[in-house]
């Protein structure tokens, strides 16, 4: 496997959306943030903590003020640290602070994110704040049904209930208030009207349990949202922190990781993790690289292969030379591909947040008709009436809706990282599914993309058949040109002396071995020493034909030997082409190799449209002329299929040797070059497509049964908040069923 390269996110004209206008409020929301490591300030970089920014809602309200202000670049939000760095020259700082804080938002300034034991410390204290919050409501409502109807104690339960709301409720309201000073309508707003309106028709016991039980469903919400992030967070835990580092006097030494400069020699005992990525100097093992690249089965190592941080040595201690810093292997570069992927919204996604935009205002002109209309049209008392339009709000909140796109899409790319599925973004993801064709570049992505030797043959009788193959092995083993070596490693027999080595360009090579001299070229230098025959042309044609490079062996006397080099297909392809097939996606190859070559690899690995052989632009018009009849995807691996790939529907590229323009273009990157991935994440996102509808169903299902009860007269606040949570935990807990697939070996069905 070839080094891998920087990994990083595709720059299509596709629309990926903004963060949703109408959302749920709490913990929960960070939903749509990428889980990130800690981080100083960048130069030139406002890094801010914004408390109360914990759901897209806030989110959206910042990006909409400084997108309005001049000079302002890069915005890097994470919602689960509450944070926000801003990349803006130093002068526009305050400008920036002082939009936010107008929004209601106050903010901190910082220079390195909250630390992880801080982060802990602040969610302990919102689980005992809860709590209490939760204690005081049911202290209210106790006070309520059992304590006598007088002033004092009436009073006692409406001030315990008030207390009961500033503990759940102090940050909503807050937010809702200044939600409604905007003129929007989100979830903070809904809840903000529904409990005021509660307390002051003197449902003051139901507002407060209201207020509290919303809260501690948000913060169940949250943890099981947090299975989706943690299992993409989690890859940050496979790199160790330390290496064991060979010393300037050959001692050996624990250092951090971060550390090690490229260069160093490293050492990994078996059962240890790499904690930098390199090259086999010393040793051999296998390693397990399911973590990174999905593969099911240990890889063998050996001097001057490549081994990955965060995979397991198995068996024999390895030394190996570092070829990148901590910062910038394939592991690091996958985490950071993924957080910056979910910052790209599907499809799917943007089309809930406009329902949603839509939906909740027209929720809220239903619920004022009720309030004001349900007394003069229907004769009910306007205590009534406020009621049931109180119930609506709750039950109508958009919250189970918004959030179930993002944890789902969330769900499906870790699901497909833990598989060496590295997908750029949810709309490649949901994109997927509707590919009608795949076209597929030739070596390196159906072939092993190096030569090997395929068929010998010798054709004299003097010297004996063991001598003319050691002749051909030396001399093979004396050239560097990937021919010659396919040769000498398939007879890998012990070289002979050489005299006289010497390389013709375009011929081949030639020397003196063990007394006599002998030339391995090609055809053309054979025909130019007139050593060619019929039978041996007829003989070379028939290899030729089957897209063989043909070298002859010859001495003086003749031609004594026939070597034919062939790329072979990978033993994948075949599979993965049925698979595709199965699927009902058009197969095609395109190559730039000679058509006989391309036919005969396509007849290998059950492709019956090949076009060949092509130029990069030829490649191009292929793909332009293949996407008029529908979503095409393009698989490559090399720099002339960057083109090809950046103009396909979805760019398919080889993650373990592709090159940097290959996987740079790519829109989902196959880490082990497996092309049984393919068809994978053609199942994967049909699979994730189904999860979306079942939860927009759910959402939508759940809120019109519950919406008829509250008209009807059947359904309570307390029914509302548990119809309205209770949603969102169940397209929370479907989404996440994506995940159960997430190990090597599981199918999506």
């Amino acid at each position: 496997m070839n080094d891998p390269h920087p990994i990083q996110p595709a720059h299509h004209d596709h629309d990926h959306g903004h963060t949703p206008a109408a959302c749920c409020s709490g913990p929960a929301c960070g939903a749509t943030a990428a889980p990130t490591a800690a981080r100083a300030a960048a130069p030139g970089e406002l890094l801010l903590r914004i408390p109360a920014m914990d759901c897209p809602t806030e989110e959206a309200q910042v990006r909409r003020v400084l997108e309005d202000l001049a000079g302002i670049g890069r915005l890097r939000f994470d919602l689960p640290a509450r944070t926000l760095g801003i990349e803006a020259p130093p002068a526009l700082w305050p400008r920036a602070v002082e939009a936010i804080e107008a929004i209601g938002l106050r903010t901190e300034t910082l220079t390195a994110p909250p630390s992880a034991e801080a982060t802990a410390r602040t969610q302990r204290h919102e689980i005992g704040r809860l709590v209490a919050a939760l204690a005081v409501a049911l202290l209210s409502e106790l006070m309520h049904f059992f304590g006598p109807d007088t002033g004092p104690w009436r009073l006692a339960g409406m001030g315990a209930a008030a207390l009961a709301i500033a503990l759940a409720g102090t940050g909503v309201f807050r937010k809702g208030a200044a939600a409604l000073r905007q003129g929007q309508l989100n979830i903070n707003a809904l809840m903000t009207v529904a409990v005021t309106g509660a307390f002051l028709i003197g449902q003051w016991p139901e507002a407060a349990m209201v207020m509290a039980l919303y809260a501690l469903a948000e913060l169940i919400e949250a943890r099981s949202v947090e299975r989706a992030r943690n299992a993409i967070a989690g890859l940050l835990a496979l790199s160790p922190p330390q290496a064991e580092v060979q010393q300037a006097d050959g001692a050996w030494a624990l250092r951090d990781a971060k550390a090690v400069p490229v260069g160093a020699r490293v050492r990994v005992k078996p059962g240890e993790r790499f904690a930098l990525d390199g090259r086999v100097r010393e040793g051999q093992s296998a390693a397990d690289q399911s973590p990174v690249t999905g593969e099911s089965l240990p890889v063998d190592k050996g001097p001057g292969d490549e081994v990955f941080a965060g995979t397991i040595n198995q068996h024999g201690e390895l030394v190996f030379e570092v070829t990148r810093p901590a910062a910038d292997t394939v592991l690091a570069r996958t985490i950071h591909a993924i957080e910056q992927a979910q910052g790209q919204r599907a499809p799917m996604q943007r089309f809930v947040d406009r329902f949603a935009a839509v939906y909740t205002p027209a929720v809220f002109v239903l619920a004022l008709a009720v309030a004001l209309g349900a007394p003069l049209l229907l004769g009910w008392t306007w205590a009534d009436a406020v009621y049931k339009a109180l119930v609506l709000l709750v039950i109508a909140c958009p919250c189970a809706l918004v959030i179930s796109t993002p944890v789902t899409v969330v769900s499906g790319l870790a699901a497909g990282a833990r598989r060496g599925i590295l997908i750029k973004g949810g709309v490649y993801l949901e994109q997927a599914r509707r590919l009608k064709a795949v076209a597929l570049d030739k070596t390196g992505t159906l072939t092993e993309g190096r030569p090997r030797l395929v068929a010998q043959a010798v054709l004299t009788a003097t010297p004996s058949a063991d001598a003319v193959l050691r002749i051909a092995a030396s001399l093979a083993a004396r050239s560097d040109h990937p021919v010659s070596q396919a040769i000498a490693t398939g007879l890998a027999l012990p070289a002979l002396p050489v005299i006289g080595f010497a390389a013709e360009a375009g011929r081949g090579v030639s020397g003196q071995v063990d007394g006599g001299a002998f030339v391995l070229g090609n055809h053309r230098w054979i025909e130019e020493r007139h050593q060619c025959s019929p039978a041996l042309e007829a003989q070379m044609r028939e290899h030729e034909q089957q897209g063989r490079t043909v070298t002859l062996l010859a001495g003086p006397s003749g031609v004594l030997a026939l070597f034919a080099v062939a790329d072979t297909a990978k033993a994948t392809s075949r599979e993965a082409v049925a698979a595709l097939q199965a699927l009902g996606v058009k197969t095609v190859m395109l190559t730039g190799d000679n058509a006989a070559t391309a036919r005969h690899i396509a007849q290998q690995v059950g492709i019956t449209e090949v076009r060949a052989p092509l130029l990069p632009h030829d490649k191009l018009a292929a793909i332009e002329a293949l996407r008029a009849e529908g979503p095409v995807g393009m698989v490559g691996d090399g720099i002339n299929d960057g083109p090809a790939l950046s103009a396909a529907t979805i760019g398919f590229g080889m993650g373990g040797a592709g090159s940097d323009t290959a996987m740079e273009a790519a829109d989902v990157l196959i880490m082990n070059d497996d092309l049984r991935k393919l068809p994978e994440t053609i199942r994967l996102s049909r699979r994730t497509h189904a999860v979306l509808w079942q939860n927009i169903a759910l959402a939508l299902g759940i809120k019109a049964v519950f919406l008829v009860l509250a008209l009807a007269d059947g359904a309570s606040m307390w029914m509302a908040v548990f119809a309205d949570m209770g949603a969102s935990l169940l397209v929370v807990f479907n989404g996440l069923r994506l995940l159960r697939a997430a190990r090597p070996g599981a199918q999506y069905s």
